[in-house]
């Protein structure tokens, strides 16, 4: 980034969502341009956090709510979700959740499309800015990334990917001038991820990281990958919108074939 880009640059990181969002722009942009994107954040934790017994999928999990009268953006975040379910032949599933097999903790719920719906989110965020005259810009939220229009300087953006058990190091970077990076990792929450398809701990991948143009698409590959870790392989290389990158439980680093146009040189 150069220092003239720099110095019109607008930054702004506030906690939501159980992690930090954080946003940069290079264009000159209105104050309430970014205000509005980040009232969007909140409208969002109000209709799909699963940790608030007010949200929307809180309602609709209990059955206080039928998706027929849930807000326009439940009925099409629910129906992305179920798009994914079948492109990942059950691996994403939101409904895990709700099995008698698994055992009740906080933040479980009948329905989650946590694995989606922040992606949504950060694409739905982008078009706001676009909307408001914004066309380069940086968009991350928990290690989940939107990018558009390149650093300055005509560079792409540069997007660390964190190791998964080395938090002060990355285990790769990543080039991209216009597009969407999604990791999902067990470093964290370990058991707590599930397999949708065998109602079991995850096993055999320890993160996956999915590079491609809609952050919603990479998000749920992400977290479909890490639950059910090496079966995933399939549906992740035969996607021709998609790339990525997955640390096995023993260390070793496997990626898809494109992968290695976005690595950094």
């Amino acid at each position: 980034m150069s220092r003239n880009t720099a110095d019109r640059a607008t930054r702004r990181v506030e906690p939501m969502w159980g992690t930090m969002i954080s946003l940069l722009v290079l264009d000159p942009v209105d104050p309430a341009v970014i205000d509005d994107v980040f009232g969007w954040f909140r409208r969002v934790d109000d209709l799909f956090s699963t940790w608030r017994a007010d949200s929307e999928i809180s309602r609709i999990g209990r059955g206080d709510l039928t998706v027929a009268r849930a807000s326009p953006e439940m009925r099409e975040v629910l129906a992305r979700c179920e798009q994914m379910k079948h492109a990942t032949c059950g691996a994403f599933d939101i409904a895990v959740g709700a099995s008698a097999e698994i055992e009740p903790r906080p933040g479980l719920a009948p329905l989650d499309p946590s694995g989606l719906v922040k992606g949504w989110a950060l694409e739905r965020a982008v078009d706001r800015l676009a909307h408001g005259g914004v066309s380069h810009l940086a968009l991350n939220a928990g290690g989940d990334v939107v990018v558009r229009g390149g650093a300055g300087d005509d560079r792409p953006w540069r997007i660390g990917l964190q190791h998964p058990w080395r938090h002060d190091r990355v285990a790769d970077v990543v080039c991209v001038t216009s597009g969407a990076v999604a990791t999902s990792g067990r470093a964290e929450r370990g058991d707590h991820v599930i397999d949708p398809r065998s109602r079991r701990p995850a096993h055999g991948l320890m993160s996956a990281t999915v590079v491609g143009s809609d952050l919603a698409i990479a998000d749920a590959l992400a977290t479909a990958a890490v639950a059910v870790g090496s079966i995933a392989a399939p549906w992740l290389t035969g996607r021709s919108d998609t790339q990525a990158l997955a640390i096995t439980d023993s260390g070793a680093v496997v990626t898809t074939s494109g992968f290695d146009e976005y690595r950094s040189t």
